[in-house]
């Protein structure tokens, strides 16, 4: 390639850096948000995050296109190819990780001034977990550091555990008080939504394992959530 194109494709693969960089802070700003409206019942806090939701979703978009157009252009190859389609694929992820975002601040306009706190405790814990993984995998992903999404791929094993405490401890409530129930739910969804943002975070550090070593991670992924057999079915219910 001559000089000129190559820094045209070195400014195109800087755009999509920068964009998705901008797409990161707005959802772990997102997630910030809505971990505080659940916390304390702001509604109004609530709201602001399903609004930000749209912002997230336009520049999904605008990643997905600049890819596309950068491929058609450019006919990458190797790790220029890799860097284009991992971009789109975090993308993806972290538009996920919004919807779930938005999704538990809806939980706020159903939650009464009554919630035990010792409830909301546990998942407020599972929120800040996750905060923290998606904080690092986004800094693993901007450096390009396999080593250091492999250590959040890992860590997801303690908000798995974390859910399950949680799951098992929301059941009881629910079956020694009926009426507990419709707020148990909304905070077992809340908690689910923490649960699959780790899910999403350890996608992103399986796809910056592929784009430095060209290759799938070879390990099977930790999971431990032991809850499938006996919960009401959650997993992607709250994904849109």
């Amino acid at each position: 390639m001559t000089d000129h194109t190559v820094k045209s494709y070195d400014d195109d693969l800087s755009q999509l850096k920068t964009m998705l960089a901008q797409m990161g802070g707005l959802v772990e700003q997102q997630l910030d948000d809505a971990i505080d409206a659940l916390t304390r019942r702001d509604t109004a806090l609530a709201d602001r995050v399903i609004q930000i939701d749209e912002r997230v979703d336009v520049l999904e978009h605008q990643i997905e296109e600049k890819a596309i157009l950068t491929i058609a252009r450019r006919q990458p190859v190797a790790r220029d190819l890799r860097e284009i389609m991992v971009a789109i694929r975090v993308s993806s992820d972290l538009e996920r990780i919004g919807d779930l975002a938005k999704n538990t601040a809806k939980r706020t306009h159903a939650l009464s001034d009554q919630l035990p706190r010792k409830l909301m405790a546990g998942v407020t814990r599972m929120g800040r977990l996750a905060q923290v993984e998606l904080k690092n995998i986004l800094d693993a992903y901007s450096h390009s550091d396999a080593g250091m999404a492999m250590e959040v791929w890992r860590s997801d094993e303690e908000l798995d555990a974390l859910y399950n405490s949680i799951f098992r401890e929301l059941l009881t409530y629910m079956m020694e008080d009926p009426r507990n129930i419709s707020l148990c739910t909304h905070l077992l969804f809340g908690a689910k939504n923490m649960e699959r943002i780790g899910d999403h975070a350890t996608n992103i550090a399986e796809n910056i394992h592929y784009l430095v070593h060209g290759k799938p991670l070879g390990e099977g992924r930790p999971k431990k959530d032991v809850t499938a057999a006996m919960r009401i079915d959650l997993e992607g219910s709250e994904d849109r």
